[in-house]
This record gives C-alpha cells, sequence and structure tokens, in this order.
C-alpha cells in the first residue's frame, strides 16, 4: 500500500499506532483511512496472517487503495462499524484507530467548500453520494434550528446573531458559496478573532451535514462492543464536543459520561486508559503541519471479562 501525502499528512502517525500494541496476527480497523498513511504503518507492523479494514465514506480516498490481501477498504461511513464487521464474519477486533476531523485533502480541494480560504460552492459533504448540503442548511433552516447548530456545533456565543444575519442575506438571494456566507457574517466577528470564530461557523455546519457527533457515537458503541478483551481503541480529536465523548467513552464506557455503580457500590468500567494526560504532537510535528495543532490522542485498553 502507498500513501498519498498530498491527499492527507497523518498526525501523531508514529504516536496512534504505537497505541495500538499490534500484534501481528491480530484483526485492526483504520475507520478513517483518507490518505492511506496510518493504513499503511499499521500494515507494516502486521504478519502475514494478520488483517486490517479501512473505512472511509469520502470516494477520493479510494484512490490511495493499493493491492494488500491483508487490507479491505469499505467505502462506508463507519457509523456502520458493527455491520460491515459482521458482513466480513469479524466478531471481535484487535484494535482501532481514528484520525477524526477533516483530512488535509478535504481543506485542500476548493471545490469542496470546507475551507473559507477559497471563494467556493457551499457544499462540505464528506460523502459526495450524500443529500444535504451545507448550502441546503444555510438556506433551508429556520432561524432557531441555525442559532441551535452555531452554538452546539460551534460553540458561537453570538449564535443568535448569525443566523438571524445569515436568514436577512438569504431574502436577497441564496447563499451558496463560501464567498457568500463570509459576505453575509463578515460584520459580526471582531477582526481580532474573525479567523477563529468563523473557523468555528464552518465546523459547525460541516458537523451538522456530515451528521458527525451521530456517527462518532454510533462507531463508539460499537468499537466498545467488538473490541477484544486486551484490545486497544486509539482516537485522535481535534475540538472539543468530540474529544469530550471519546474521553467519556473512554472513562465510563457511554459517551454521556454516565458512572454506574453494582449492587455493591462499585464502578465497573469497560475501559483502562493507557494515557492519563492526552497525547499532543510535538513542537516540530506542528510546526510543519498546521492541522495537528489541536490534536490529542488518547488510548484505552479494553478489560477483560
Amino acid at each position: 500500500m502507498t500513501t498519498s501525502d498530498t491527499y492527507h499528512v497523518p498526525v501523531l502517525l508514529k504516536e496512534s499506532v504505537d497505541g495500538l500494541d499490534i500484534q501481528p496476527d491480530g484483526v485492526y480497523v483504520d475507520v478513517t483511512f483518507g490518505g492511506g498513511g496510518h493504513s499503511r504503518a499499521i500494515l507494516d507492523r502486521l504478519g502475514p496472517n494478520g488483517h486490517l479494514y479501512g473505512f472511509d465514506q469520502d470516494g477520493d480516498a479510494e484512490r490511495n487503495v493499493s493491492a494488500d490481501q491483508r487490507f479491505t477498504f469499505v467505502r462506508s461511513n463507519f457509523r456502520y462499524l458493527k455491520q460491515w464487521m459482521r458482513y466480513y464474519g469479524v466478531e471481535q477486533i484487535d484494535g482501532l484507530l481514528a484520525d477524526l476531523g477533516v483530512s488535509s485533502h478535504h481543506f485542500d480541494d476548493a471545490s469542496r467548500g470546507f475551507s473559507f480560504r477559497y471563494d467556493a460552492p457551499l457544499d462540505m459533504r464528506m460523502n459526495k453520494r450524500a443529500g444535504m448540503t451545507a448550502a441546503d442548511v444555510v438556506n433551508d433552516y429556520s432561524e432557531e434550528q441555525l442559532a441551535d447548530i452555531f452554538y452546539l456545533y460551534g460553540e458561537l456565543r453570538n449564535a443568535r446573531q448569525v443566523a438571524a444575519a445569515l436568514v436577512k442575506a438569504r431574502t436577497r438571494q441564496r447563499i451558496d458559496t463560501t464567498g457568500l456566507l463570509l459576505q453575509a457574517t463578515e460584520q459580526l466577528f471582531a477582526r481580532e478573532r474573525e479567523k477563529k470564530e468563523t473557523t468555528k461557523l464552518f465546523q459547525a455546519l460541516r458537523i451538522e451535514v456530515n451528521h458527525e457527533l451521530a456517527a462518532l457515537r454510533e462507531m463508539l458503541t460499537a468499537a466498545c462492543g467488538i473490541l477484544r478483551a486486551g484490545g486497544r481503541l486509539s482516537i485522535i480529536t481535534y475540538h472539543s464536543l468530540e474529544d469530550r465523548m471519546v474521553k467519556n467513552v473512554m472513562r465510563t464506557g457511554n459517551v454521556e459520561g454516565h458512572t454506574e455503580q453494582d449492587f455493591f457500590g462499585r464502578r465497573p468500567s469497560v475501559l483502562h486508559i493507557i494515557n492519563n494526560k492526552v497525547i499532543i504532537p510535538s513542537a516540530e510535528e506542528q510546526a510543519a503541519n498546521p492541522r495537528s495543532r489541536s490534536a490529542k490522542l488518547r488510548v484505552a485498553e479494553k478489560m477483560g471479562d
């Protein structure tokens, strides 16, 4: 397998793969295949009888797959992890790696509409076969729905103002490009925080379009169910919402973070956290790859029955 460095630069490559504690004959899943960088590193450590499944819902990623009998590419959203593993007859896995967020390819491809660096169609779909685009959200959602999205997914303090500005702007013309979106909201963000706030706006729309948090919830729940005792989860997050969900699962076994007690007051745990302190990229990696600056790696191991 070869990897496309122009498609996506893998973040925390060695650290995340080290976290899997790979067994040569094990079965592993890379639920965010992308450019194939993490998958290639996993395959380098697998023996001839090991196997890796790589998930990606974006058809562009499939071009980065090369022949290896130990690898199976699954063009699907990782929320369907459990169903696909059942399809392939896999009851348990030895480890799962996820590099969440958006790949370098998505940000650099102007036509996808993920970046405000370009004036492009307001799309943001990770799966181009999917229906709803960011333009559909901006133009068809009610003001209240937009405000909720910007507040919950973007954590924008002025979410209601942003929503109101978009509703007003779309009465004049449909907001169907990133440039028109920026034009409608540019007066709402202070100059010194404009880039950061705009990033949050785009993040909120991307999460809504791709149902990212719901998909993550389903994947994490499925992963805990099919992970073998002693198996590892190695997950890289980029923003507080997804990081909170991953942290909760690793601490309590559920994304809500509810700690349950048994009859004797004990708090049984599904997973054991390997690194109590999150692992972040080195200064050198952050300088070489700006996308890595917000990355956090968490690793946990499935407890024995």
